[in-house]
């Protein structure tokens, strides 16, 4: 990319002796070759800020992408801290439910001996009660051995025994209840308290569920704490990283400045050599620019005078942004005014020659008020639609931008890369000649021409 600074083998062949009457020739052709080799270099070196700049760009998003994906990584660190908190806190409650679940089964140890008890008691109920219709029976038998003074007696006899064998039925009945909740409350308490961890086959159900909850919960304990070691790893890798694209960030923007050096170097030699008189390709539109802006100065400075616009609305300055716009686009008091002056200046000079691009007039911000009207397109809201094809109404206060703006001497050359949207840039030279109204500086015209 820095050819133009290495001299061919015919220059470096000793030059043949001329008359002297063609030394002005000579001349000519030496200084059109330096503004030829000054555009290829700064054509070159746009290039190559151009492809800095885009570097850059993409390793601040790199750096913001980064930085995001390690916050991210830290937030999932945290949240596994917090897991493994909430884990040991459900381990604790596991270890407090085999507890309570070992006290549930003594508590049902104490019910199957009491029911026990019971079906004892009502075993012995049954004995009584048997033993009471037998000696009612008895009384009733002799009650009618005794005739009509054992009647009563008899009666009595006979609700005794009946009395007794109701007795001993329910007694039965408790015992048979009391019997199958004896088998079920026993089985129950040997669910609970079997926990033998040396033969699951012989745990219970109950305990087995224990056992799942407490391994799964040790699994959940296990992945936690790796999946925070490996969260630790790529913290520590990420920082490294970030770094290191601060370093190469750094680095890249210390060589896109120097870059613009070169730049500088090639706009400073064409500018050179167009003012010394001699024309080259530049020429043409270095007239054209200037003229351009001297028309459109008097067109305001007539404007001012004629008292169709206020010097306070012409150098207004308080840009209203437009509602729902990207790119962004803003009005000032003086829009109506560019609108009806501004586009029989910049579409004549437009066509006048085919490598002319654009032909716009900026106020010293940057802001066109009025562009080529192939560019003045109602945005769509696509953006990079709009970005190339609704460019009035916007502030471009870019490098070129600000400088061609702010430019103040009779002309101002540059190269440099237009943003054509949609990751599209054309290359470009453009002269700048300022704008002024009664002897203020009001902007710039620019004229961008292809190489």
């Amino acid at each position: 990319m820095f050819e133009v600074f290495r001299t061919s083998r015919a220059d470096k062949t000793p030059p043949a002796p001329v008359a002297a009457d063609t030394s002005g020739v000579d001349l000519r052709s030496a200084v059109q070759s330096i503004s030829k080799q000054a555009s290829n270099m700064g054509r070159e070196a746009a290039e190559v800020r151009g492809q800095l700049d885009d570097t850059t760009k993409g390793a601040e998003r790199q750096a913001k992408a980064l930085a995001a994906l390690a916050e991210q990584v830290r937030s999932v660190t945290q949240a596994q801290e917090e897991i493994g908190g909430v884990v040991a806190g459900s381990r604790d409650a596991v270890a407090r439910a085999r507890q309570a679940v070992e006290g549930v089964g003594e508590e049902v140890g104490g019910i199957v001996d009491t029911l026990r008890n019971v079906a004892s008691a009502a075993s012995e109920i049954t004995q009584i009660a048997l033993q009471t219709r037998l000696v009612a029976f008895n009384a009733s038998v002799e009650a009618k051995r005794a005739g009509d003074a054992g009647r009563g007696f008899g009666v009595v006899a006979d609700a005794v025994r009946e009395l007794a064998g109701k007795v001993e039925s329910s007694s039965k009945a408790i015992m048979s209840t009391v019997g199958e909740l004896d088998s079920r409350i026993d089985a129950l308490s040997r669910e609970i308290r079997s926990q033998s961890p040396a033969k699951a086959a012989e745990q219970g159900a109950f305990q087995r569920a224990l056992a799942d909850l407490e391994t799964g919960v040790g699994s959940i304990t296990s992945a936690a704490e790796h999946s925070r070691e490996v969260c630790t790893g790529l913290n520590a890798q990420m920082s490294e990283i970030e770094g290191e694209m601060r370093k190469a960030g750094s680095a890249l923007q210390a060589t896109f400045v120097r870059s613009e050096s070169f730049l500088k170097v090639s706009e400073h030699l064409i500018e050179v050599v167009a003012e010394c008189g001699i024309e080259t390709e530049d020429t043409p539109f270095i007239a054209l620019a200037k003229e351009a802006a001297g028309e459109i100065s008097a067109l305001l400075e007539d404007a001012v005078r004629t008292g169709s616009i206020g010097e306070a609305e012409l150098f207004d300055e308080q840009y209203q942004p437009i509602p729902n716009t990207n790119p962004p686009q803003h009005t000032t008091r003086f829009i109506a005014l560019a609108d009806r002056l501004f586009p029989q200046v910049q579409e004549r000079v437009l066509q006048a020659d085919k490598k002319i691009v654009f032909c716009i007039s900026v106020d010293r911000n940057g802001y066109v008020a009025t562009h080529n009207k192939v560019y003045c397109n109602p945005q769509r809201g696509d953006v990079v639609w709009d970005t190339a094809n609704s460019r009035y109404r916007r502030i471009f206060n870019d490098r070129t931008g600000l400088a061609s703006a702010r430019n103040q001497r009779p002309f101002l050359l540059q190269t440099y890369r237009r943003d054509m949207g949609g990751g599209k840039f054309v290359l470009l030279k453009e002269c700048a000649a300022p704008i002024t109204v009664n002897g203020k500086h009001w902007g710039g015209l620019r004229l961008a021409f292809n190489f």
